[in-house]
């Protein structure tokens, strides 16, 4: 294929020099790849293509470079016209729009929280130190005048008037929070400090992600917000157990000697698009292994019992919780509970493939029962999860089916 006939994917006449500059690398590995490709005869545009396409598809799963590119394209035209398509938000007076702050707001949850504020039409700041956020989950929102972006540790304090405070920020899966235990600690007591302090100074109302991991290895079952939980002190996930724990505690000690409004969320496991793929939770952990036909892996016998909630209730069930007149803490989960090994079962047959189930040693302290008992998000908040478990498994397969793609496609891009 000529250079003239390759040009033809790039919008360069109307394009001012600085966006040029700024966006014509990423052309520039697609044209190194043509030109790859290409042999040193002429061909036509039907067999350059076809080599492309060869080169491409040596992955597993099937790319469509062409698609990829026309993507790019488009993205280079808007931002040629100085324009950006935001997903559609409500508009708020200034009496109803509220100044929201989100710790970890560029996580999964988080992110997906941001995504129902701002449609809402509230003002959001998503702060994240992207330990295990991500700036790609919120960028649709960047450059929004009712959106706001800032790199921050809260274990530092931050100062930024608000109305609402929605604390998420702390890594969640056991690998995470495992792999820097005094990070997990100060993230969840320091942080949590620095966010009661801002509330204190705004007056603002301040919601705590807190977890069913304040439950322990429970000795009841299912469990309810007056069981006080087993939980190991000392054990590899008391970074993250015994701070939500202590967490829970500064949040009413706030609430009674400062007056400070606060809500509890004890959430239970909840999964969806935006997970991290190496988050080493169990649904990422499953599909992803599924999708590329390795063992799925299955630590102790499976034996083990969860409960797992799509992400949109998860979000609705907290907002909820944010707006309601009840402050002591509440169970936010799926009671629809099911075997480690049973859940593999399922995501097998939703994949397909002939990945095998194999076990492996069991974890130290795992839970052996997990159900919540969600009397109260139903009384008081009048909520309860209406997302199927296979509709949000399928939709959470598309995603990581997806990013597997996209990582792929980049792979690929990066040996030209």
């Amino acid at each position: 294929m000529t250079s003239s006939k390759l040009m033809r994917f790039l919008p360069l006449r109307k394009m001012k020099s600085t966006k040029l500059i700024a966006f014509v690398v990423i052309f520039v590995l697609v044209l190194v790849g043509y030109s790859k490709l290409s042999s040193t005869k002429e061909t036509g545009p039907m067999e350059a293509k076809d080599n492309i396409l060869r080169e491409f598809n040596k992955a597993d799963s099937p790319i469509d470079v062409m698609e990829e590119i026309a993507q790019l394209k488009k993205k280079v035209l808007e931002l040629e016209k100085g324009t950006k398509k935001y997903p559609e938000t409500k508009f708020l007076n200034y009496k109803d729009r509220k100044r929201i702050l989100i710790t970890g707001g560029a996580g999964f949850v988080g992110s997906h929280l941001s995504d129902k504020l701002m449609k809402q039409g509230h003002e959001v700041t998503v702060v994240d130190n992207f330990f295990t956020g991500r700036k790609l989950n919120v960028e649709h929102w960047i450059g929004h005048p009712n959106f706001e972006l800032i790199h921050h540790d809260i274990v530092n304090p931050l100062y930024i008037e608000v109305d609402q405070i929605y604390h998420l920020a702390s890594p969640a899966s056991p690998p995470n929070y495992m792999y820097n235990p005094i990070k997990t600690i100060k993230t969840n007591t320091v942080g949590t400090i620095n966010m009661l302090g801002l509330a204190r100074r705004t007056r603002a109302r301040l919601l705590l992600a807190s977890t069913s991991e304040v439950y322990g290895d429970p000795e009841v079952h299912p469990q309810n917000e007056e069981y006080w939980g087993h939980v190991n002190p000392i054990g590899p996930r008391a970074c993250y157990d015994e701070g939500k724990r202590v967490a829970e505690t500064m949040c009413y000690a706030y609430a009674k000697q400062e007056n400070i409004e606060v809500r509890v969320a004890r959430i239970f496991n909840t999964f969806g698009p935006r997970m991290h793929m190496n988050d080493g939770r169990v649904v990422s952990n499953f599909i992803l292994q599924a999708l590329q036909g390795q063992p799925i892996t299955v630590y102790g016998e499976g034996k083990q019992t969860r409960s797992f909630q799509y992400v949109t209730d998860l979000v609705e069930g907290l907002v909820a919780l944010m707006n309601s007149n009840y402050s002591q803490p509440v169970n936010l989960g799926n009671p629809d509970e099911h075997t480690i090994m049973d859940f593999a079962d399922i995501i097998k047959r939703l994949v397909g493939g002939d990945s095998k189930v194999v076990n492996k040693p069991a974890m130290q302290d795992d839970p052996r029962k997990r159900k919540p008992d969600i009397s109260r998000a139903k009384l008081y908040l009048n909520w309860e999860p209406k997302v199927q478990l296979e509709v949000g498994i399928n939709k959470t397969i598309e995603y990581f089916r997806n990013e597997l793609k996209s990582t792929k496609f980049s792979e690929r891009l990066n040996t030209f």
